[in-house]
């Protein structure tokens, strides 16, 4: 009997870490992520601090100053709390056409799309780590609506961000 209980302790304790283990390698995303990767190493991203308005969708990727969550000031508490040591921020997008967009972020950060006073939830979420110039990209259905994008949870105190239409 006690033989079963370690099998069973050790059992779990590997699929617990195989869960935690991320895909690596730029061929693990869900979908084909060039564009938005050759969006986010490219050498002429406008930068912009946290809480800046955009007028319209920005034609290539740009790179947000984060600062710590405290500072920040989210317009919308993030759906994740973000831990100690790390870093916030967000732009507002005041014209968008509506359509599925992917939001891709060159580090791991938490996003936040708030849309009409609403969370929006992802449609899909792709990540993957060992990946030069992006590490997540998730799909979004926006509608002709203004709208906020928020990063929480991020190491860095700079993100780069591409929002493109999705293919």
């Amino acid at each position: 009997m006690r033989v079963l209980a370690v099998l069973a302790a050790l059992s779990f304790g590997a699929t617990s870490a195989l869960a935690a283990e991320e895909p690596s390698g730029c061929d693990k995303f869900k979908w084909p992520i060039e564009r938005e990767r050759a969006a986010l190493t490219a050498p002429d991203r406008t930068t912009l601090a946290s809480g800046s308005e955009q007028a319209s969708l920005p034609s290539s990727a740009i790179t947000l100053g984060l600062v710590a969550p405290s500072e920040a000031k989210l317009p919308t508490p993030p759906e994740r709390a973000p831990k100690d040591g790390s870093f916030a921020g967000f732009t507002s997008v005041k014209s968008a056409t509506a359509g599925l967009y992917t939001i891709s972020l060159s580090a791991g950060a938490w996003i936040d799309v708030v849309q009409d006073g609403h969370v929006l939830k992802p449609v899909a979420f792709s990540g993957a780590t060992d990946c030069g110039g992006i590490r997540k990209s998730v799909k979004y259905e926006l509608s002709a609506q203004p709208f906020v994008l928020q990063l929480s949870g991020a190491k860095e105190n700079s993100v780069g961000i591409a929002i493109l239409p999705a293919q």
